[in-house]
């Protein structure tokens, strides 16, 4: 198997349908073999039967039950993929219409490496924004690229899973640790997928930060006046992030 596509949900069918119906846009390349895993936090919304009624539609593979948030429910679907590479691609959140042409590009790497893409932001109201993946000596500051545009390595996953004690920033702990554990970072060109803003990170600002400032010390091992800059520049950006939110 190439690639896994992980969504995580809860509380909410229509966004596992939306997601769904953007698998199509992968599966456009028949060359690219990939399994959709649906973690659901036992919903009863009827997302459990649809995935039922799919009969394993794109290999579909789902548990419905309760967890300790969403990174504990990520870490299920990284315990259950079977693929060398895995994408996260919560409930709502969609591929764009060109992913196939990139994952085309991805089934060509030989290493291990995290490999980003761009991806869409979408703040509402038909606004939306392209987020362009960074060089990797970013992740001393952030996340390089869009956490809905960095196929990992499914083998790094299972040995770095998510730490559940960062509330709002396991995203960029899981990927600062990768990389200190040896996995670069590869760009390549191309929108990857578009996701809705309104997350938790962009409503808790704050402890998102805060999150942050603790991986570049604990795991980054960046120097605390380092860490003490990117803490207020983030906080400056996270703060029109949130504000272009609430605008639209």
């Amino acid at each position: 198997m190439f690639l896994s596509v992980i969504t995580v949900a809860f509380r909410n069918h229509e966004g596992v349908v939306k997601t769904w119906r953007s698998l199509r846009n992968l599966a456009r390349d028949p060359s690219l073999t990939f399994e959709w895993i649906v973690v659901d936090g036992g919903s009863s919304d009827g997302t459990a039967e649809f995935l039922e009624k799919l009969n394993g539609e794109f290999n579909l593979r789902y548990i419905s039950e309760k967890d300790n948030g969403i990174y504990d429910a990520m870490n299920k679907g990284i315990a259950m993929a079977q693929g060398r590479y895995a994408i996260f691609l919560n409930s709502g959140d969609v591929f764009h219409e060109d992913v196939a042409l990139f994952a085309r590009q991805l089934s060509r790497q030989k290493d291990e490496a995290m490999v980003m893409g761009d991806a869409l932001l979408d703040f509402g109201d038909g606004h939306k924004m392209t987020r362009n993946a960074k060089p990797g000596w970013y992740i001393y500051h952030s996340l390089p690229a869009s956490h809905q545009a960095i196929f990992f390595p499914v083998a790094g996953l299972k040995k770095h899973p998510y730490d559940l004690q960062y509330k709002v920033s396991s995203d960029y702990a899981l990927t600062a640790s990768m990389y200190k554990a040896g996995y670069p970072f590869r760009r390549i060109k191309g929108l990857v997928s578009e996701f809705s803003m309104g997350g938790v990170s962009t409503s808790n600002n704050l402890e998102l930060c805060q999150d942050a400032k603790n991986v570049q010390r604990k795991i980054l091992r960046v120097p605390g006046f380092w860490a003490e800059l990117s803490y207020l520049l983030r906080l400056k950006t996270t703060g029109k992030t949130k504000a272009l939110y609430n605008k639209v």
